[in-house]
């Protein structure tokens, strides 16, 4: 009986890893940190965490029905929520005004509830949040990228001292329809200052004509724009 136990344990170790990689598999294609091994290793580690709480339970727990029931069966598993919390907050990346990993970070939490799942025995449950995660990380992206929506980028500015220059760059920009947030500013020892904007660009990009004109502004002596990397 001990041995068909393992055996069957071993089969939802086997089924947490492959679900885990083909989520891990997709994260590794578009180069995230956390991929292919990570995710089949954070499932199959969950899984493992579930069987050896059953093992326990069968082990020295009150199985009669009577008396006290002795052993929680879930109080090792409920720690993977918040073990797993510490792994994703290590895949979240902040730069700046831009936050990158939010959905490499999901995808860790995704596949630890998949190797719980599969390691309480619900196969044909965990397959199927496998197949809406893959669904959702790839053919949503695709009409993602089709929908109208905002944007985000960052500008620097680096100006010599001019009276009203932020608000004079602000002005450029906003008279072209983008909207502009003060992200930072910074003074240098030979007394330029550094200008560092967040840029909402209202489904537009911002183009080479938009550059030049604030090149050309009094005072500026460069001019840096670049977009804000996706999660």
């Amino acid at each position: 009986m001990h041995a068909d136990f393992e055996m069957v344990m071993v089969g939802r170790l086997l089924l947490a890893s492959l679900l885990g990689a083909l989520i891990g598999l997709e994260r590794e294609i578009h180069g995230r940190t956390a991929g292919f091994r990570t995710h089949l290793l954070v499932s199959l580690g969950s899984a493992l965490f579930v069987i050896v709480s059953i093992n326990f339970y069968l082990t020295f727990g009150n199985t009669s029905g009577t008396g006290v029931l002795g052993v929680d069966p879930g109080r090792i598993a409920a720690q993977v929520v918040t073990g797993i919390g510490f792994l994703g907050a290590g895949a979240i990346i902040r730069d700046k005004t831009s936050v990158r990993g939010l959905t490499t970070a999901a995808c860790l939490w995704v596949a630890a509830a998949i190797g719980v799942a599969c390691g309480s025995g619900l196969y044909l449950l965990s397959i199927a949040v496998t197949g809406i995660a893959i669904l959702s990380l790839i053919a949503l992206k695709k009409i993602e990228a089709r929908l109208a929506r905002d944007s985000y980028a960052m500008l620097t500015v680096e100006s010599d001292r001019v009276e009203g220059q932020l608000e004079i760059i602000i002005r450029e920009l906003e008279s072209r329809n983008f909207k502009l947030i003060p992200a930072g500013m910074e003074r240098r020892v030979d007394g330029s200052f550094m200008y560092e904007f967040q840029v909402k660009m209202y489904n537009k990009v911002i183009a080479t004509d938009e550059i030049e004109q604030i090149a050309l502004l009094p005072g500026v002596r460069g001019v840096k724009f670049w977009r804000q990397a996706s999660v």
